[in-house]
């Protein structure tokens, strides 16, 4: 049976001379891969005390990197150490009126001021040719 490790324990590993991970469940020791990573040690470095498994998704890792992974298992985390993830809720806004005015007031504005703005052309056109 595979050692149960807790977050705390797999937190203090967390330098480039003694480096785990935690992912998918499982403890690794991926010290001696760090100089060997691809994307440097400090991308590793980075992802050490918490559950590194979305980190570790996201990039889309090859297949042969997941099997090589076997060979740096130490053992399994409690996920009961983990904490949980929170999704975000927004916080509710109030729903209300804004401008308090009633919607009838606003449509009937809506249909005179542009008859109001055509009608002052039309007679300041007229206005203007009487003078000329």
């Amino acid at each position: 049976m595979a050692k149960v490790f807790t977050l705390a324990e797999v937190s203090e590993h967390n330098t480039s001379k003694d480096c785990w991970l935690v992912i998918g469940g499982k403890v690794y020791d991926v010290t001696k891969f760090l100089e060997d990573h691809p994307g440097g040690d400090e991308v590793i470095i980075s992802s050490t005390g918490k559950d590194a498994t979305d980190d570790f998704e996201d990039v889309g890792h090859s297949s042969s990197a997941k099997t090589m992974m076997e060979d740096f298992l130490v053992g399994e985390i409690d996920a009961s150490t983990i904490p949980s993830k929170k999704t975000y809720t927004p916080p509710k806004q109030p729903h209300y009126n804004q401008d308090k005015t009633s919607e009838f007031i606003v449509k009937l504005l809506q249909f005179l001021v542009p008859l109001v703005i055509l009608g002052l052309a039309v007679g300041l056109r007229f206005y203007i040719k009487s003078e000329a």
